[in-house]
């Protein structure tokens, strides 16, 4: 893995996004700026709790770290308190992409079964909305969003409302009627340099963004994670590395044991035919 100094760093990377939203005074503020330009409407009330974890209910399954867990009080147009999952995401391998719808799935479970006590009503659960901001095409339709809910095969039409929202978006698509202040934050959030600061909130966004990167325990933060990174790929390596010889190993015995057999074989083959020879000479006394 190629190692990046901090002040390279883009608000798609995970560390620079996770620490400006825990950052003090300015992880509310980001928060609130960020909604604002997807949704073009002000934030109030939110808690923010950066990398939440959820754990299977057991040792033996699957559980989850969300990247940034929002809430918001029941002061939205609907009156209904609101989750909101954002999660920046470069991980863009086929198999990953491809497991995507799956893996928002699986993350919606995992809230709303921490969203409701034991006993309560279920129009006690809180919408949820997932926001997952991508370096690549999710669905290669070049759509720079795409929105995703539950409908009804059969009557499209019909109001359906269960609450759950995802919301794909991609940083370099081009279909598709957004307001141009969220593509200029994608094109920013993925290339986070003054030259792509182009409007009043990028900014203030990029204000931020300097005093977050200037913060002498955030650089010290990355430079352990980098150092955990690195001891972690070497002692990939290393057990890659044992399981090559391993391998070698197990397929010089193989190797060895087949040259063994085929000796073996050869010489069985040879006193055969001796003795078949010898049978002949006796057969002809």
């Amino acid at each position: 893995m190629q190692k990046r100094k901090l002040e390279e760093l883009n608000l798609l990377d995970n560390f620079m996004f996770g620490s400006m939203m825990t950052y003090p005074e300015i992880g509310e503020v980001f928060c609130k700026k960020l909604l604002k330009i997807i949704f073009q409407r002000d934030f109030t009330n939110l808690r923010i709790t950066p990398q939440k974890v959820y754990y299977g209910m057991d040792t033996e399954l699957h559980g989850t770290r969300l990247d940034v867990f929002i809430e918001e009080d029941g002061e939205n147009p609907e009156g209904i308190a609101t989750v909101y999952d954002v999660e920046p995401d470069k991980n863009s391998d086929k198999k990953s992409i491809q497991a995507l719808p799956k893996r928002m799935r699986f993350y919606h479970s995992k809230i709303d079964a921490g969203s409701l006590q034991s006993g309560e009503d279920y129009s006690n659960l809180k919408n949820l909305v997932s926001i997952m901001i991508t370096s690549y095409d999710p669905f290669g339709l070049d759509r720079i969003l795409y929105t995703i809910k539950n409908t009804c095969v059969e009557e499209p039409e019909m109001d359906y409302r269960d609450g759950v929202m995802t919301l794909y978006l991609y940083t370099k698509g081009s279909d598709g009627n957004v307001p141009e202040s969220l593509r200029e934050f994608l094109r920013y959030m993925e290339d986070t340099r003054e030259e792509n600061v182009v409007n009043e909130e990028l900014k203030e966004l990029q204000t931020m963004v300097q005093t977050v990167k200037r913060d002498k325990e955030v650089s010290v933060a990355y430079m352990r994670l980098m150092e955990d990174e690195r001891i972690l790929i070497n002692r990939i390596r290393e057990e890659e590395q044992i399981n090559t010889k391993r391998e070698k190993e197990r397929a010089d015995r193989e190797a060895t044991r087949a040259e063994q057999q085929a000796t073996r074989a050869e010489k069985a083959e040879a006193e055969l035919k001796i003795l078949r020879g010898l049978l002949e000479q006796q057969s002809q006394l």
